[in-house]
Order: C-alpha cells, then structure tokens, then sequence
C-alpha cells in the first residue's frame, strides 16, 4: 500500500513538470495610422496686365522706340529743364495703340522717337511760369494740357540706325512751318510728315493741327493731378 502512495506522487509530479506554464502574452504593437496628404505646387504667379487707364513706363512694353524727353534737357522752347525724370509714361491704352504703330512701322524699315508724353501738372505750372502765354502752353489756372491725361505724345519718325527722318520743323517749333499745311514744306519733309500723320491716324490717334509732331489717343482719360514719375 505504502509503495502505491509514493508511485501515485511521483506520477502526479511528473504531470505537473510536463506541461509548462505558457509565457505571458505580449501585447500586440499597432502600426501607426496617418493619412497621406496629396502635396499640390502653389500656381506659377502670372503678371497681371495693366488697365487701360494705368500710367506705366513705355519703355516696358516698347523697348524699340526711342526717347528723348527734351524738357528732362535744355533743348527746349523755354531752355529750362522742366523735367526731372527721363523715361517716358503714358495710360496703358495709347501704349497699345503704339506698339500697332511700330509694328506697321517696322515693315517699312522705320520706328518711333518719343520727345514727349505724360507731363505732370506740377510741369505745366511750371512752364506757365516761364512762358505765360496761351498761343504756345495751357494755362493751367483755365485748363491743363492733353500731355497731363497721359494720352498725348509728341514724336517723330526714325530709320533703321536710329537718325530722325527730315521734317517740317524740329520739335516745339512754333512757326507756320509747324502746322499740318505741308503745302510750304520741301518735298522730302512732307512725305515724312504726312506718313507719321497717317500711320497714327490709322493706329487710333488724332493730330494738333499747329504741331505735326503733337497726337493725342481717340480714348480719353481725365487729367491726372497727383502722379509724378520717378526721378532720375
């Protein structure tokens, strides 16, 4: 009986080492949730164009035509330099209409030369100072001149090496010799004015009749009393 006992123990014993305990269970790692962003390229940035009315620099959008602004010279009527600035500016508009001019131009081997566009106000007072007389300047206590709307422009024609082409008179000339009568002009000067005179009527614009070298833009724009180009 005794030997039964003790074979019963050590049958149970071995049971209980047969059977290891199981390891603790580990916890399970869970991958990290996200959402993929989709990454979009900001847009290219596209220049904005100018409104009609906008005064902008010639120069940006007619980097052929010539400039020489005689009042930012002495080479004027009043010998003053009347002008502190030396480039040009005209409403966005008549610039339009000028760079159809060049282009009509450019077929005939010929361009642009700008002597004059947008004059401030403070410069018409200015030339009403030294030159108080209706016949040649506007009186700006009564009315300012077309050149302050930004849409006038004096000029005349240039050829392919950049030498003005002959004409009447030269610029700011007050003479008969002036006026669009090319009828007392040489043969040579009246063709030429009578081309420039052509080319910008069909380009939109009209002529003073006492300057040949004088157009203003069919489209008007009110006188601008505060813009004043950069100097320099």
């Amino acid at each position: 009986m005794r030997h039964l006992i003790l074979l019963l123990t050590i049958l149970f014993l071995l049971s209980g080492c047969a059977s290891p305990a199981a390891p603790p269970a580990q916890p399970t790692e869970t991958a990290p949730s996200f959402t993929l962003q989709e990454t979009t390229a900001p847009p290219a940035t596209v220049p904005t164009e100018p409104e009609d009315d906008a005064l902008v620099r010639v120069k940006d959008y007619l980097p052929d035509v010539q400039q020489e602004l005689m009042y930012a010279t002495r080479e004027n009527f009043t010998g003053e330099q009347i002008y502190s600035f030396y480039e040009a500016y005209l409403r966005y508009g008549t610039i339009k209409k000028l760079q159809a001019v060049s282009q009509e131009l450019s077929q005939m081997g010929l361009n642009l030369k700008i002597w004059d566009g947008f004059r401030p106000v403070s410069a018409q007072f200015r030339l009403w100072e030294i030159c108080p007389d209706p016949t040649y300047v506007a009186n700006p206590e009564t009315g300012f001149s077309s050149h302050s709307r930004g849409n006038t422009v004096d000029l005349t024609l240039v050829d392919e090496t950049g030498q003005e082409l002959e004409m009447p008179t030269g610029f700011d000339d007050f003479s008969a010799l002036a006026d669009r009568d090319y009828s007392d002009c040489p043969t040579v000067a009246r063709e030429n004015a009578q081309l420039l005179q052509d080319v910008m009527e069909r380009g939109g614009f009209t002529g003073y009749f006492g300057e040949w070298w004088h157009f203003s833009d069919t489209q008007d724009y009110p006188v601008e009393e505060t813009f004043e180009p950069p100097a320099g």
